[in-house]
């Protein structure tokens, strides 16, 4: 492997890009639509999870979406992706949202969220991905919390299956 390549070489469970905001991803009031960034944090999961797998990947859920602060237009906004924890088709990836304001170089955490990405085979069936090992002692807590994450979506899941089950009375 040539030098420029390993400085290239990027951890593979992990994805890092940075976006300019302009005036076309405005809302009215002069800000980043949220739709927008919604977007755009669809995009970064989807090339994190994708590129971890292997494979297309499509997104099952997208979890605790927090829109911290406003993105102004003509700030540079970065996504910090990683797969925080595997399943047997699945990926929990995490995104934080960083704004930089280019004059002042003022950074911001303005979002964060949870995308939960399914591989797919060249059918569109679910297809088994490549165990994720956390290593470090954030990527083991990154793992830890994303199994609580999930196991209370399989709660509220199962918690509104029951309501809608027709009463035995």
């Amino acid at each position: 492997m040539s030098a420029m390549e390993s400085t290239m070489q990027a951890p593979k469970h992990q994805l890092t890009m940075s976006l300019l905001m302009t005036p076309d991803m405005a809302n009215f009031a002069g800000n980043v639509h949220g739709g927008s960034i919604l977007k755009l944090l669809d995009q970064v999961a989807y090339a994190c999870a994708s590129r971890y797998a292997g494979r297309y990947v499509v997104t099952l859920s997208v979890d605790q979406v927090m829109f911290l602060e406003p993105i102004h237009v003509g700030e540079i906004v970065t996504f910090l992706a990683s797969v925080n924890h595997t399943g047997r088709t699945s990926m929990e990836v995490g995104i934080k949202v960083v704004a930089e304001d280019i004059r002042s170089q003022l950074r911001r955490h303005v979002n964060s969220c949870f995308l939960t990405m399914v591989a797919v085979d060249d059918d569109g069936h679910p297809s088994v991905v490549p165990p994720w090992q956390p290593r470090t002692v954030e990527e083991i807590r990154r793992n830890d919390a994303a199994r609580l994450r999930r196991e209370l979506r399989q709660e509220l899941a199962a918690r509104f299956a029951a309501t809608r089950r027709p009463s035995a009375s």
